[in-house]
This record gives structure tokens, sequence and C-alpha cells, in this order.
């Protein structure tokens, strides 16, 4: 697909992204969480994986993002993780266990993950990286 015709499919997503309505917040963040390297669109999955208004839609972007399994969907999970309240907090550590901590080859895929970003040049990613690693040892 080329870029514009990717962005213009993406339009939808990212306006229902400030949707009055979680579920339209939700399906914004799953959908959105396959383009998360295009200019714009990590912005509106951070402030979706820090959705004050419900977690499931935190839930939901980030077992997205998670489920990509690189380092730029980590690495925007633990950016979210690094500023989340309590309650976003255990939804963003909740998604992490229900994709990456469910089989040996996960766990073993997120340690690999987390090692890169323990290099992170923002510090509070490498932190939450570095906290995450430490039981998987």
């Amino acid at each position: 697909m080329i870029r514009s015709e990717l962005e213009d499919e993406l339009t939808p997503f990212l306006q229902g992204a400030a949707s009055a309505s979680w579920s339209v917040r939700a399906a914004s963040g799953r959908r959105l969480a396959s383009a998360a390297e295009l200019p714009g669109v990590s912005e509106v999955l951070h402030r979706l994986l820090l959705d004050g208004r419900d977690t499931f839609v935190t839930q939901e972007t980030a077992e997205a993002l998670l489920g990509r399994w690189d380092v730029l969907g980590l690495r925007l999970v633990l950016a979210a993780l690094a500023g989340a309240d309590d309650d976003a907090g255990d939804h963003l550590n909740a998604a992490i266990t229900n994709v990456c901590r469910q089989s040996d080859e996960g766990v073993e895929r997120l340690a690999a993950l987390c090692s890169t970003l323990t290099s992170d040049e923002d510090d509070a990613v490498s932190g939450e990286a570095r906290r995450i690693l430490v039981p998987l040892r």
C-alpha cells in the first residue's frame, strides 16, 4: 500500500482516538498500533495508552502494541508506564502479562526486547525495561 493511501486509511482512526466512545477509542488504538512508526501516530497512541476515561482503551492499545513484538511497540508501552497513574499502570502491566508472559518463548522475547531498551536514551523507558528485566533473569 502506498504511504498516502495508508495515511488516508488511518484518518478515521486518528479522529476516533478523540471520540467520546470508549469502544471507538479502543478500536482506534488497536488499528493505529500497526502504524506506530508513522509521523504523529505515536503521539496519539501515547494518549490512548494513558486514556483517563477508560482503562479498557489503555489495555487494548497496549496489547496491540505489544503484539507487534518489536522495540517500538514495547518502547511506547514502557514510556506510558513510566508516567502512568496506579490504575493505568495496572492495566499496562496486565497487558504485558497477557501478551508477553504466556509462554517461555514470550518471556524470552520480552527479555530480549527489554535488554535492547535498557540503553534507551529516555531514562524512564530504560528504567522500566530494567524493572521488567530483573525478574526475567
